[in-house]
């Protein structure tokens, strides 16, 4: 059961929200608000002794601002979640609301392991300013989050959110795909906006869309490494680690999808697929960060258990910039 301090807050959170879907979230009646558009999973940096620098955060957000994004990811699995405090994660959040923009969303990963403190947790972010919720599947009891399961928690934390929740399906971390069919049914929630796919099973992608085409659903890619064939099947745009170094060219990327130049489009797309694996699947975290200070960023150390690249690894990811024009 929730205690009557988070229960005052999710009433007071449901209620902000009411007036601000009345006053601006709704794109329509009855529609659901549009998360179309590339947004870059920002990067939480860190001192040598590993506490959160939110002044380079705020030098990273100044630089990124350049680019046409629709908004930003804070605190997904690329902003080292799972190794803050709660403390840590609201504050980061707060910090990039009073950095960008208003018109720039911001979706906050308030996922937990649990249904109640991911309920608090997404409260909390809305309270600190996120535009709508990411929400990690619960993973630790992976041989039990069925269907059933998940679509009961995501499901409740939608009932009480104050946001709009987007689902968010990232295997390579938590070895869950969020099975079809319960996509398919929170697609009909009214709170339930779309879903971040890091899958990189396009056909996946291509049957989430068609069997939630009655429902006014998004899909998001969750890697430069894939945008333009989720797009050819009806995504509608794309959380990409790579935008945090190559901001420019992933919305170039988006532009010509867009726009229909197919033979452009596949052409960039073959440049950005060895970088994006470079910076995802092969080097993760700490490659991205070491990509990030080569291009005039902040990427700096990550918090441990994740160690820094050797040197071999070093040179490794700088051949897969350099041998397609990026460096």
């Amino acid at each position: 059961m929730l205690g009557p301090r988070v229960w005052s807050s999710v009433r007071q959170g449901l209620s902000r929200a009411l007036s601000s879907t009345v006053g601006g979230w709704a794109s329509g009646e009855g529609r659901k608000v549009d998360i179309s558009g590339i947004y870059p999973p920002v990067t939480t940096p860190f001192t040598a002794t590993a506490e959160v620098d939110y002044g380079k955060l705020e030098e990273n957000l100044h630089k990124l601002g350049t680019f046409p994004f629709r908004g930003f990811v804070v605190q997904g699995s690329n902003g080292e979640f799972p190794f803050l405090t709660s403390s840590e994660r609201l504050e980061v959040v707060s910090r990039v609301r009073q950095a960008l923009p208003r018109d720039k969303l911001l979706l906050a990963g308030s996922g937990c392991e649990s249904t109640q403190a991911t309920v608090e947790m997404t409260v909390s972010m809305a309270q600190v300013g996120a535009d709508a919720a990411m929400v990690v599947t619960p993973c630790y009891y992976h041989g039990r989050m069925n269907s059933a399961a998940l679509i009961h928690h995501y499901t409740k934390v939608a009932d009480l959110s104050p946001i709009p929740v987007v689902l968010y399906s990232v295997p390579a971390n938590t070895g869950l795909d969020l099975p079809v069919d319960a996509v398919v049914t929170l697609s009909q929630h009214p709170n339930i906006v779309g879903i971040k796919d890091s899958g990189g099973d396009v056909t996946r992608i291509g049957l989430i869309v068609h069997k939630t085409r009655r429902q006014d659903f998004q899909v998001l890619a969750g890697s430069a490494g894939f945008l333009l064939a989720s797009y050819a099947v009806g995504a509608v745009g794309g959380v990409c680690a790579l935008a945090n170094v190559l901001g420019a060219q992933v919305c170039q990327l988006e532009r010509l999808c867009l726009t229909g130049q197919w033979e452009d489009a596949q052409k960039l797309q073959h440049r950005l697929i060895e970088p994006n694996t470079a910076v995802t699947r092969r080097f993760g975290i700490p490659g991205l960060k070491k990509t990030m200070d080569w291009f005039g960023y902040y990427g700096g150390p990550c918090r441990s258990p994740l160690q820094e690249l050797s040197a071999a690894q070093e040179e490794a990811l700088r051949l897969d910039f350099t041998i397609n024009g990026w460096l």
